[in-house]
């Protein structure tokens, strides 16, 4: 059955943000949650969460937030990982203990307002700039068939690289997020106000929007395995690279923050009110972290 998700709930977002897309909320309504997690202190990260991750070094998972990197620790408590308190914008584990991330700096710790592309090879430990720095806030990265997809949200650009040093400047458009098929490196989609658009020929250009408009964050784990989430946390899932969709499930505790698909039955999402993990393509969902609004910087 087609997705019939009516609310263009995501393109308005995108509109209202006038494609700064910082991204960073500090609404504490977080909707009825239905999950049996624990809700203490020690399992809760705080500041608004941009991206999500496990790492096949050691199966582990990595949230990116506002305030820094946290992992489960002792007990599933949250724990930072590294020094780093860096607004962490784009993120993604691009293979075993490497990371690539964009954002800002913390207050008080200097260097340039946009870090450009940076990288962890210590699985988010520590870090060091590639490129860009100064130049780019990236807020969507995807790495696929061993190259570097960037949503520029600076510049509303999409760049390409193959070495994270130099960059292929491909389309303009006004995105929230995108993703690269996992059989084809020219497949890659975005979404935006008019809705999901799909290129052909690796991001130089882009057909129009098409429903679902409702879509904010996509994620292609696996072929056949497309999924995306809306504002509302609907998980929808498509096998024909988003030709058609699916309802998948919904994901608990309001608006949706990012959304990973390790596979086609592991699913990562972040809410308003929490980061949430299915192993089941998203039928149900158990509580990883609470999510709080932070300081904000």
């Amino acid at each position: 059955m087609k997705n019939t998700i009516k609310r263009p709930l995501a393109a308005a977002a995108i509109l209202a943000l006038g494609l700064t897309l910082t991204a960073c909320s500090d609404d504490s309504d977080a909707g009825n949650d239905t999950d049996t997690a624990a809700t203490d202190s020690s399992a809760t990260v705080h500041g608004h969460v941009h991206g999500l991750g496990i790492d096949p070094a050691d199966s582990r998972l990595y949230v990116a937030t506002h305030e820094g990197i946290f992992t489960p620790g002792k007990d599933s408590a949250a724990q930072q990982v590294g020094t780093s308190t860096d607004d962490f914008m784009g993120f993604t584990v691009a293979k075993a203990g490497t990371f690539l991330a964009s954002g800002h700096p913390a207050p008080g710790t200097g260097g340039p307002a946009n870090r450009g592309l940076i990288e962890s090879t210590d699985s988010g430990k520590t870090w060091k700039t590639r490129s860009l720095a100064g130049e780019v806030d990236f807020h969507a990265l995807d790495y696929a068939h061993g190259t570097i997809y960037g949503y520029d949200s600076t510049n509303a650009l999409l760049r390409v690289s193959k070495d994270g040093t130099d960059w292929d400047d491909r389309a303009r458009l006004q995105a929230l997020d995108i993703a690269v098929s996992p059989d084809d490196p020219d497949t890659v989609l975005a979404t935006t106000p008019d809705g999901i658009a799909k290129s052909t020929d690796g991001g130089k250009t882009f057909a129009t929007g098409e429903q679902p408009t409702a879509m904010a964050f996509l994620s292609w784990g696996t072929t056949g395995a497309l999924y995306g989430i809306d504002d509302d946390g609907a998980l929808s899932r498509s096998s024909d690279g988003g030709a058609t969709w699916q309802q998948a499930g919904t994901v608990p505790g309001g608006q949706a923050q990012a959304l990973t698909a390790v596979d086609d039955r592991h699913i990562l999402a972040a809410t308003q009110s929490g980061v949430y993990e299915s192993q089941d393509g998203g039928k149900t969902f158990t509580k990883r972290f609470t999510v709080e609004a932070g300081d904000g910087h």
